[in-house]
This record gives structure tokens, sequence and C-alpha cells, in this order.
């Protein structure tokens, strides 16, 4: 199997698979409903489905980064626009540990290389519970320098049947960042309410837009947690929450994906810093030796109010 080992959680009628390579989640469901759209256990995940992305999610230009007085410079992993994209982990084999009925931790390792001279443990624990799924992820610096750090994940939220273009999204955030057409890089940031096609703040059809940009200043709920929420025609809701740890969710439609996935999951994408975060150095985390960093985000399936 391309995704390796399988490790099924359930809790009720809750299941999860989470996979050794690339310790992130196949598949996410409550009874026959998708809640996360899953991909096929014999293909190879397409638009990182599910993948744990560290040390930094989304786009890096041209694979270069400036850090502790040296230039390094990464593999570019999505040539055709020279870019690096999703960190170093999506193929990597991950190892359970902690193993029980309704939860896995999955763990892993980055050490240090030429383009990334830093030492970090990384344990993803993924658990079910009547609240739903929670993710939790912890980053420790085990090297003896300061490292640059960021976090993210990307579930696809699912409709339930059909094309996202008939579900419901809210998404509640004030501004979204621009990115230039091509390479899909930061160009600034604007209100949702000068481009009102991206504008989610209320709960509206996504119809035919296509989305492929970082939302930001989120609303929150009492425990601090931020909300993305995608209605399908059956009025199940497919909800997704993150922690005040990770203040940005990209959204993407999956407009340039294949025939099997296109436009039939929205990304929603937990990061606690931008695209190009280690150039432009916004939102990223300075993790010092020894020290460690703890993010949580999870999902549910709720009915229409």
């Amino acid at each position: 199997m391309p995704s390796g080992q399988q490790f099924r959680i359930a809790w009720g009628r809750q299941e999860a698979i989470i996979v050794e390579v690339g310790g992130g989640i196949r598949e996410y469901r409550v009874g026959s409903r998708e809640v996360f759209q899953p991909y096929d256990v014999t293909a190879i995940a397409d638009g990182a489905h599910g993948a744990v992305l560290i040390p930094w999610p989304n786009r890096l230009r041209d694979g270069k980064y400036h850090f502790g007085g040296s230039e390094y410079q990464v593999p570019l992993t999505e040539p055709s626009k020279s870019n690096a994209i999703h960190g170093f982990l999506r193929w990597r084999p991950w190892v359970a540990t902690a193993r029980a009925e309704h939860e896995v931790t999955m763990r892993t390792t980055v050490y240090p290389r030429p383009d990334y001279p830093f030492h970090l443990d990384v344990a993803v624990h993924y658990a079910l519970s009547e609240a739903g799924l929670t993710v939790t992820t912890t980053a420790t610096n085990a090297g003896t320098i300061p490292a640059p750090y960021g976090c993210g994940h990307h579930p696809y939220l699912s409709p339930g049947s059909g094309p996202i273009d008939d579900a419901i999204l809210h998404l509640d955030a004030a501004t979204r960042i621009r990115t230039d057409p091509y390479r899909q890089l930061p160009a600034g940031i604007e209100p949702v309410t000068d481009t009102p096609k991206f504008d989610f703040t209320s709960p509206r059809q996504v119809g035919s837009t296509e989305i492929d940009h970082a939302f930001t200043d989120l609303a929150r709920d009492d425990d601090g947690r931020a909300w993305v929420r995608l209605r399908g025609t059956d009025s199940q809701v497919a909800e997704l929450w993150v922690d005040e740890s990770y203040p940005l969710i990209q959204l993407f439609t999956a407009d340039s994906l294949g025939h099997a996935h296109r436009r039939t999951g929205l990304a929603a994408e937990p990061m606690t810093c931008p695209p190009n975060a280690f150039q432009s150095g916004d939102g990223l985390i300075k993790l010092a030796a020894g020290a460690s960093v703890t993010t949580r985000w999870g999902a549910r399936l709720s009915a229409a109010p």
C-alpha cells in the first residue's frame, strides 16, 4: 500500500484511519458519512490529502531562506512554480506509539541536514471522543541551536455526496492573504469585504468560486476556537476547529486536482504561519534548543440547525 501501515481508531460510530507514510489521516467518518474526504488505500495521496506540514506549511519562494546568519536552499518540490511546498514529512515513514482503540500517536524525527541543520522530534496524537476528533501536534527542538518552525495540517472537509459547489460554507475570518496568480505567494492582505466572493463570514453556497488562500483575523468562541463549517445537501455539517496556536486557515477548493478529487472536498488547513514565512519571518516560531511547542485542532460531524 502506498501509504504504508494503516492504523484504525474508533469511538462509537466514528472511525478514523491514520497512515504510516506521512503520519497523516487518510479517512475520518461517522457511520457511512465522510467528515474528511478520503483517498483510496491503493492510491498515493494527492493534493497533500491529510498530510502533516512540518517544518513549514504552504509555499516557500525559490526554496530559499535565511536563519541565524546563514542562507539555505531546500529542494523545489513544486518545481513548475519554483517553490518548495509543505515541509519535509509528507513521504517519510512514521512510527505508531501509544496505541489504543480510540487513539494513536505518530512519531518521527527531522534530523539535521545541510538545508535544515536543525533537529526536531515530532509527535502527532490523534484521538476520538464524544466531542469528535482532536489532533495534537508537539515538536521538540532536540538540537543545540534555535530552529525555525511552522506547522500545518491538510484535511479536506467532505460535503457528503456531490461537489462542494452545492455546499454551504461558513468561515468567520475578516482578512484574506492575497497571492500572485501564478506562484501563489503572498501579495498583501485585504479585508474579505473588499472581495465579496471570498467573504464567508455569513454562511453561503460555495458555488463556482475558486479558492486557494489563507484567511486570518479569525473570530473565536468562548473556548478560543475558530471554526470552518461545510454543510452538505444532506444537512450534515463537517466542522473543523483550530485553537489559538493556529492564527490562519487555508481554504483550497481543489480545482487543480485530478478528476477523482476535483472540487469534491474542501481543504481546510490549520497553519501556524502564512505562506513564505521562512523568508518573511511572519508568524515564524523560533524554537529554542530543548523547547517544545504544542498545537491543537479538531473536527466533528453535526446536524444543521
